[in-house]
């Protein structure tokens, strides 16, 4: 029998070793998770009485896994992203926002990064996100005379943020590995994923002021509104979208009162904009919007606004279903994935454009993508629960605490881990390998001392580390050698762009992406503001 310590060492090295040599990350967990059994205990206790022992507590840990109601919502937002990116929605949003930002300095690569978080917002697949601007961005950039870099750069950078932005899936998973809430980990994380995009696009508009030949501005047509104008057209755009909002809002109002189903219950939280009380301030709120658009900026301007606008309506209905239905306590997470994917292919109908060759290639990508995601996960699963039955954690917790270091020395020396981890592993094992050992070690620690600004309340630390790993797992879709988003990025290019020019217009966003990370480590509240 092999003490802990050096079949940790045996299990780091020979992980390694077996994806240098091409074995896929599910196939190394689920053939270490044996080993390390047969190497802690005896075959004879592994294979004594079918149904118990070592090997069953294996099969428990991937059927819990495997399971888990919440794991649905995977597939359903992939095949809702699948759809997306197939169909036009995508498109004209990215011409909608063209409209509106084509006279600032750098005005394609914000609309990018605005793209890419609205994109976040409605689904949180990386991979689709990074192809799909590549596809769409990539050219219009290059044609305008956008730097390679700054283009290359703020394509995968922003493409990735689906990593941080709700709904994500690393989230999803981390919740489900860590049994924490995932509702309260979409809400944390809201503040800190806006804020790596508002890095990003303060990055851009500092650089193409510093130096306007990395974004020229396109020539202007006779027919482009002009600024005043443009705004005022953006108004109109803006209240006569409001006035459809707050009036779905009204006739939910009404709704709920012809049902009953709003009157003031003890112990009942009241429904949000959905009271009796709420539809006077709601006809005031349409009374406004009314005004703004037939007296201040006219109707004629509020019509040639929408158009400009419209294609950005479907997305934001989209977003509104699944984060709505969350939001509101009217789905869980799984419902609302459903609903999305029902809201996008409805979407699809009206517009025209869902056909069956569409439908069948988003449900092969959907069969593909979380055929892979099963497998990882069920080898991840079966040797966390190995290393774990062989006393892993406890080895490794009592390694670190051990050491005698400062708070703080504890989670830099686990960000380290994972930023490197994260150079040469998918997130989703780091998520099922490695959280089971690190979370109950930072759960443990002091909170007062987390943290070097302002410490954190000691029930919010697992909603924080999660926060704090999905930051570490949006570095690692740019870290070389195997940064996922450069892979992507590459199979769309041009030509003429090579891994190694990718790689070096991620630089920049790299070092955004750990200022960022940093902001959460010194200030760990920031993810409790909306809690």
């Amino acid at each position: 029998m092999v003490d802990i310590g050096t079949l940790s060492l045996i299990l780091l090295l020979a992980m390694f070793a077996l994806l240098a040599i091409g074995m896929p990350l599910g196939f190394a967990s689920a053939f270490l998770a044996f080993v390390t059994l047969l190497l802690k205990f005896d075959v004879d206790i592994l294979f004594r009485t079918f149904g118990q022992g070592p090997m069953s507590v294996l099969a428990q840990a991937v059927y819990r896994q495997m399971t888990n109601y919440v794991l649905i919502s995977i597939p359903l937002f992939i095949f809702m992203a699948a759809l997306l990116e197939r169909s036009g929605i995508a498109r004209d949003m990215y011409s909608s926002l063209n409209v509106w930002l084509s006279r600032t300095r750098g005005g394609i690569a914000i609309v990018t990064s605005v793209m890419a978080v609205i994109m976040a917002a409605m689904s949180g697949i990386i991979g689709g996100e990074v192809v799909l601007l590549g596809l769409i961005a990539l050219p219009q950039m290059l044609r305008l005379g956008y730097n390679q870099n700054l283009a290359i750069g703020t394509i995968c950078a922003s493409g990735s943020l689906g990593t941080m932005i709700p709904p994500s899936i690393v989230l999803i998973f981390y919740g489900l590995v860590t049994e924490t809430s995932i509702k309260s980990l979409f809400t944390a994380s809201f503040l800190p994923g806006f804020m790596l995009a508002s890095f990003f696009i303060i990055y851009i508009i500092v650089i193409t002021r510093l130096d306007p030949s990395k974004a020229p501005l396109p020539e202007q047509g006779d027919e482009d509104p002009q600024g005043g104008e443009k705004g005022l057209m953006f108004l109109g755009f803006l209240s006569r979208l409001g006035m459809w909002v707050v009036g779905v809002l009204i006739l939910r109002a009404l709704f709920f009162t012809a049902t009953g189903a709003n009157v003031v219950r003890e112990g009942v939280d009241p429904i949000l904009l959905g009271m009796m009380s709420d539809i006077p301030w709601l006809i005031g709120a349409f009374a406004i919007l009314a005004a703004v658009v037939f007296l201040l900026v006219g109707r004629e301007r509020t019509a040639r606004g929408w158009d400009m606008g419209k294609g950005l309506v479907a997305p934001i209905v989209v977003i509104g279903v699944v984060l709505g239905s969350i939001y509101g306590g009217i789905t869980g997470i799984t419902e609302a994935a459903g609903m999305g994917v029902v809201a996008v292919f409805v979407i699809g109908l009206v517009r025209r454009e869902m056909t069956f060759d569409i439908v069948w290639d988003s449900l092969m990508r959907t069969l593909k993508s979380t055929g892979t995601i099963i497998w990882v996960t069920i080898g991840a699963a079966a040797l966390a629960a190995a290393y774990t039955l062989a006393g892993g954690p406890n080895y490794v917790a009592n390694l670190i605490v051990g050491a005698e270091m400062p708070t703080m020395g504890v989670i830099l020396i686990m960000m380290l881990i994972f930023l490197i981890m994260g150079m040469f592993m998918d997130w989703i094992g780091i998520v099922l390998l490695i959280m089971p050992v690190f979370l109950p070690i930072v759960v443990r620690l002091p909170a007062e001392e987390i943290g070097w600004l302002a410490s954190i309340d000691a029930r919010y630390i697992p909603i924080w580390f999660g926060v704090v790993f999905c930051m570490n797992m949006q570095v690692s879709f740019l870290s070389p050698p195997f940064g996922p988003a450069a892979f992507y990025l590459k199979s769309v290019a041009p030509a003429h762009i090579s891994l190694t020019d990718i790689f070096r217009g991620f630089l920049p966003f790299i070092a955004l992406q750990l200022l960022a990370l940093s902001v959460l480590l010194m200030w760990p509240p920031i993810v409790t503001l909306f809690l």
